[in-house]
């Protein structure tokens, strides 16, 4: 997978701690993928034209974290018909709340995949099974993964059970 697969996206800069955990995940399961700062509200021609070239980029997932009103997902989801993970980010009086609200609540016919606030690692977790769909390689990596989990979990519960509260 040498083409970038994913696109990620946020709203401004200060989103990049949340949004480069996105990145890691997708670099440790071996997905390319290109990031930009493109907000819904500043650079909405940026914005409108990213999302309506991405297929022929060779794009097939598009990550956008955004705080606030955080329209950027949306906006996005409007220009393409791509699958979408909107990301709420933990900001302002609302404490992400606003966010998360403006990213799940899509009308219909302009859906957002939505996950929890400052959810960047799960946004490419979905994004890989989403590509699982069609490299069979990516479903092997995700259920190596998901298998490690389960094994570090058990291994976590013996040794509380050894400890002997």
């Amino acid at each position: 997978m040498k083409k970038p697969l994913v696109g990620i996206l946020m709203g401004s800069e200060s989103d990049l701690p949340i949004m480069e955990k996105a990145a890691e995940v997708l670099k440790e399961m071996g997905v390319s993928y290109e990031i930009e700062i493109s907000s819904a509200h500043r650079l909405p021609e940026k914005t409108a034209h990213y999302a309506k070239t991405a297929r022929k980029r060779g794009i097939e997932v598009l990550i956008a974290g955004a705080g606030m009103a955080a329209h950027l997902a949306g906006v996005l989801a409007s220009h393409t018909t791509l699958p979408v993970i909107g990301v709420p980010i933990k900001s302002g009086a609302l404490n992400g709340a606003d966010a998360l609200y403006s990213t799940v609540q899509m009308p219909p016919g302009v859906p957002v995949a939505t996950v929890g606030i400052d959810g960047a690692k799960n946004a490419a977790y979905l994004a890989c099974e989403i590509l699982s769909i069609k490299y069979p390689e990516m479903a092997k990596k995700l259920e190596g993964f998901r298998s490690g989990m389960r094994k570090t979990l058990e291994e976590k519960s013996r040794e509380l059970k050894r400890k002997k509260f």
